[in-house]
């Protein structure tokens, strides 16, 4: 079946209408990872550049963008490594002025309540994609809601998040995005 451009083009502005409505989002979140071990937590977004995946007891790991860097910090080893905000496929998703009509496909689902896009930079490969989901929604931002995303980093290694519990558009303070570096002696935040 062919698809004509001006819904592709509607819906793609839609996915850009809603994820520029999207001042900040907390959120349930379960990780399946590549070798599906699955990891469940609180996932907390402000726009612009702001995430934090803290994972459930246990787990000691962080993910946390600070505006300008996306830190996945290991506290049993001690590790932290860094990437540009840029250069990571949730970029889309914290930086509310990124065209994605240059980087984005839309995806058939064959569910007309659902619509997937996947967004990645051809010039770009190792940045890796993200293909995210949205469920049509009246109560969301341009009438829909992220449900969650399948990312793969440039070794095609799959990370799927999926969301549950969304509220979007509260109050999230600028101190959640804090978090202590193991690498420094005693407590210290970042």
């Amino acid at each position: 079946m062919l698809v004509s451009a001006a819904p592709v083009a509607d819906e793609l502005a839609q996915v850009q209408q809603h994820l520029a409505g999207v001042t900040s989002m907390t959120a349930a979140f379960s990780q399946t990872d590549r070798n599906n071990r699955v990891l469940t937590g609180t996932m907390t977004l402000k726009r612009p550049g702001k995430i934090r995946f803290q994972y459930q007891k246990g787990v000691p790991q962080l993910i946390v963008a600070d505006g300008n860097s996306l830190y996945f910090i290991d506290y049993q080893v001690r590790q932290v490594d860094r990437w540009p905000i840029g250069n990571s496929p949730l970029a889309v998703l914290l930086n509310p002025k990124r065209d994605i009509a240059k980087f984005a496909k839309l995806n058939s689902t064959g569910d007309p309540r659902v619509v997937s896009i996947e967004v990645h930079d051809p010039a770009h490969p190792e940045y890796g994609r993200i293909t995210m989901i949205f469920q049509k929604n009246a109560a969301g931002p341009a009438g829909l809601v992220l449900q969650g995303w399948v990312a793969l980093d440039s070794q095609n290694n799959r990370t799927t998040i999926r969301l549950s519990g969304q509220q979007i558009n509260g109050s999230v303070s600028d101190g959640v995005f804090r978090w202590n570096d193991p690498r420094r002696q005693g407590p210290r935040n970042r």
